[in-house]
């Protein structure tokens, strides 16, 4: 396996876009039944809408990347950086490319590519058990909350309801 994180290409972007609602679909499907899956989905058919990846590929300060395996590609990852401080978007591995390290390869680019970042920080919803272990347990991340009806926080939106926000911190 040879990973490498590539800028997206704008004539990717599409493809990029489905493979990401792809990926988060299989997520959501190993969960749920498929009445709740239906509760679940941004817009009609996708856990995740377009119009979100969108605006995460275009939001200032965003950097996009394709997870490649060779001249494969086997994911993507969205970054919103701001000083020393990341905030992992969107990171996604196409289902038939799971549990076969990708995931991690890719994240030690990531940390190679911005060593400047000394704070990294994301959320996942409570049913993505592997996700939770791929960041506790692969990545190093800690749950540092739980957003949920009992979190007062007064920043929580709905569409956080549900979700763990992880963090990392960069001892160098």
């Amino acid at each position: 396996m040879s990973v490498r994180l590539e800028l997206l290409k704008p004539l990717d972007e599409e493809q990029f876009i489905k493979d990401n609602q792809v990926a988060f679909n299989f997520g959501a499907e190993q969960y749920f039944n498929e009445e709740e899956l239906k509760e679940q989905h941004e817009e009609d058919g996708q856990i995740i809408s377009r119009e979100t990846i969108v605006s995460s590929i275009h939001k200032e300060g965003s950097l996009t990347y394709r997870i490649m395996d060779g001249d494969k590609k086997v994911g993507g990852i969205i970054l919103n950086l701001k000083g020393d401080h990341g905030e992992l978007e969107i990171f996604f591995v196409i289902p038939s490319s799971e549990s076969k390290g990708v995931g991690q390869s890719a994240w030690k680019e990531v940390e190679k590519l911005h060593p400047e970042i000394k704070v990294w920080e994301t959320v996942t919803p409570y049913f993505e058990k592997r996700n939770i272990h791929f960041y506790v347990n692969k990545l190093g991340f800690h749950i540092v909350e739980f957003y949920n009806e009992f979190n007062k926080d007064i920043h929580m939106s709905e569409e956080l309801d549900g979700m763990f926000r992880f963090q990392k911190v960069i001892n160098k």
